[in-house]
C-alpha cells in the first residue's frame, strides 16, 4: 500500500510541476525585491526549443508599482491583438522612479528580471532584443550603450540618446521609429542618433511617420515586419 501512495504522490507532484511549467500567455511575477512585473510566454511554449526574447521598456505614463499598466500600452497591446501567434517571450518590467537609464535602480532591475527569465525558460541567448517607447526609448539607447554586446537588435521608439555612444553601438542592428509632429520628444532626437550611427559606420533603419505626434508606438509595434526583422538578427 505504501509504495502505491508514494508513487501516486510522485505522479501528482510531477503533474503539478508540468502544469506550472506549461503556463503560457501573460504571467504576473514578482522580483526578489518585491517589484511586480509581467512576462509573456508564447502559447506553443513547451520547453522543448529555445525562444527569442524581448525586453520592453514602457513610457513615463506607465510608471508605478501595480505591475499592470505597462502591459496595456505598446508591445503588450500589440501582442493581445494576435496573442496565440506571437513567437517571442517578452519581459515587461515596470519603472518605479520614471527612468530606465542603465545606471538607475529601474534599469538594473529590468536587466535582472531579464536574466531571471532567461534562467527560468528555454531562451535563445543569441536572440535577445531590446525595445521601448518614449521614456523607454531613451532607456533603450542608454542600456544598449552600457551593454552593446548583449543585444541581437534594438528598436527604440520616440526617444533619444547620447550621440557620443554611436561608435560603441554602431554594429548593433537598429530600427528606430518617430513621428515628425511629436511635441513631447522632438523628432530631432531620433534624427541625431540615426545620423550619428551612420557617421560611425553603422547601417540603422529609420521610420519617420509624417503628421504623427508622440504616439508613434502603436504604428511601430503594429508593424508585422518589425518582428520578422528582429528574428533575422542573431548575435554573433
Amino acid at each position: 500500500m505504501f509504495p502505491r501512495i508514494v508513487l501516486l504522490s510522485s505522479l501528482m507532484i510531477a503533474f503539478a510541476a508540468g502544469a506550472a511549467s506549461a503556463q503560457t500567455g501573460f504571467i504576473k511575477k514578482e522580483h526578489s525585491d518585491g517589484a511586480k512585473y509581467q512576462i509573456f510566454v508564447p502559447h506553443d511554449y513547451k520547453g522543448d526549443k529555445a525562444y527569442p526574447i524581448i525586453l520592453f521598456l514602457h513610457g513615463a505614463g506607465e510608471t508605478g508599482v501595480d505591475g499592470e499598466k505597462q502591459v496595456a500600452v505598446g508591445i503588450g497591446k500589440a501582442i493581445k491583438k494576435d496573442e496565440k501567434a506571437f513567437p517571442f517571450i517578452v519581459v515587461l518590467p515596470q519603472s518605479q522612479k520614471k527612468t530606465w537609464k542603465a545606471e538607475s535602480e529601474d534599469g538594473k532591475r529590468a536587466l535582472a528580471i531579464l536574466d531571471d527569465t532567461c534562467k527560468a525558460y528555454k531562451v535563445d541567448d543569441k536572440r535577445q532584443y531590446l525595445t521601448g517607447l518614449s521614456m523607454g526609448g531613451f532607456g533603450t539607447w542608454s542600456i544598449v550603450a552600457a551593454n552593446p554586446d548583449r543585444w541581437a537588435a534594438i528598436a527604440p521608439i520616440c526617444g533619444g540618446g547620447d550621440v557620443k555612444s554611436a561608435s560603441k553601438i554602431k554594429d548593433v542592428p537598429c530600427w528606430n521609429f518617430h513621428g515628425d509632429n511629436d511635441t513631447s520628444v522632438k523628432v530631432e532626437q531620433s534624427r541625431k542618433m540615426i545620423q550619428a550611427l551612420k557617421d560611425a559606420g553603422g547601417n540603422p533603419r529609420y521610420t519617420e511617420y509624417p503628421g504623427v505626434g508622440h504616439n508613434s508606438w502603436d504604428r511601430a509595434y503594429g508593424t508585422a515586419e518589425l518582428y520578422r526583422w528582429l528574428l533575422e538578427n542573431k548575435r554573433k
